[in-house]
């Protein structure tokens, strides 16, 4: 680039946008990146307070923030994702479809830490709609040395920093213990609770039994049902360390294998999760599940509809913004729980 008065522009090519700001009527570029600056553009230039110009003059080894900005872009860039366009040297990237949001935190960090360039997200981990925003990719100068860009790439590697899974239509099969509803003292509450919630990434329930805390019992009902074909086992009520919750022992009596029981989220720290054949999730929901608006459910389902594995590191990592505040008026995904 190379400074030149206003005055003297004509002829010349602008290397960056020129925003026009009319506060509550608009902030929008009047000329684009590689516009050839006319006679007729001089008042409106220096009515915006731009009494000199840089004009772009093509260096080995620099480039534009645009250029710039479409390669941290495609560092980003997976399936199901699309650009805006390339605006004042900044692209957003938008879902074309619903999934589970995920993001490398590792290299995204990595990435932002070289200065001079950013990739901002949303957080990972939660469901997205088509057409959601989803990242915005720029660098800071106008003009940035190749070198660095080439330092990014190199930390990016193959691999997208940004993934959409797609959410699965799961069969899934519901356990509610306890003897309280077996017998009927109590109306079952918890099962509706959670035919909503899977409802919403429109599973189909193909069972729903109703058992006592016998956990022979108990563990016989969930085989059956993932004998009937249930791709994700929900079992309810029993959950708690009281002797008579015997719901963790029938899953554990599965053969399934346990990844934790307990998770650092308030309400839900009574969590149970395990994988039976390692692809069949097990998920053992403590009673608040039925009264609290948002639980460690909210949190776990979403990554379990797209087929997301949980480690019993994730869960951990949770306790980090695992703590609900019971707003008056619930804002949830756009809030600091589970984050």
């Amino acid at each position: 680039m190379k400074l030149i008065k206003t005055t003297e522009a004509v002829g010349h090519v602008l290397c960056h946008d020129m925003t026009q700001i009319i506060k509550g009527v608009t902030k929008d570029a009047i000329f684009r990146k590689g516009h050839i600056v006319t006679e007729e553009d001089i008042e409106v230039l220096l009515s915006i307070g731009k009494d000199n110009l840089y004009v772009w003059e093509k260096t080995e080894g620099i480039l534009h923030e645009n250029e710039a900005a479409k390669i941290l872009y495609d560092m980003c860039v997976s399936d199901y994702m699309i650009p805006s366009e390339i605006k004042e040297g900044k692209i957003d990237i938008f879902a074309t479809r619903a999934g589970l949001f995920k993001v490398d935190q590792k290299r995204l960090m990595a990435i932002n830490s070289l200065s001079e360039m950013i990739i901002a997200t949303r957080h990972g981990n939660f469901p997205v709609q088509e057409g959601d925003k989803l990242a915005g990719t720029r660098i800071i100068p106008l003009i940035i040395e190749d070198f660095k860009m080439e330092k990014a790439k190199v930390i990016a590697g193959e691999k997208p920093l940004l993934e959409i899974l797609p959410f699965t239509h799961k069969k899934v099969g519901i356990v509610t213990t306890g003897n309280e509803v077996f017998y009927g003292r109590i109306k079952d509450v918890f099962g509706p609770v959670i035919i909503e919630k899977v409802t919403e990434y429109h599973a189909e329930v193909i069972g729903h039994t109703i058992m006592n805390d016998d956990p022979e019992k108990i563990t016989n009902a969930i085989q059956e049902l993932i004998d009937a074909g249930a791709e994700l086992i929900i079992c309810t009520g029993g959950m708690s360390v009281d002797p008579d919750d015997t719901t963790p022992t029938a899953i554990k009596n599965t053969g399934a294998k346990l990844i934790s029981y307990g998770a650092p989220v308030l309400p839900g720290a009574m969590f149970l999760l395990a994988y039976y054949n390692e692809t069949i999730p097990i998920l053992g929901l403590p009673g608040c599940v039925m009264y609290s608006k948002r639980t460690i459910f909210d949190l776990v389902l979403p990554r379990v509809m797209a087929n997301d594995s949980i480690s019993k590191d994730d869960l951990a990592g949770l306790g980090h913004g695992g703590l609900c505040l019971n707003c008056p008026v619930c804002t949830f995904p756009n809030c600091a729980f589970g984050k």
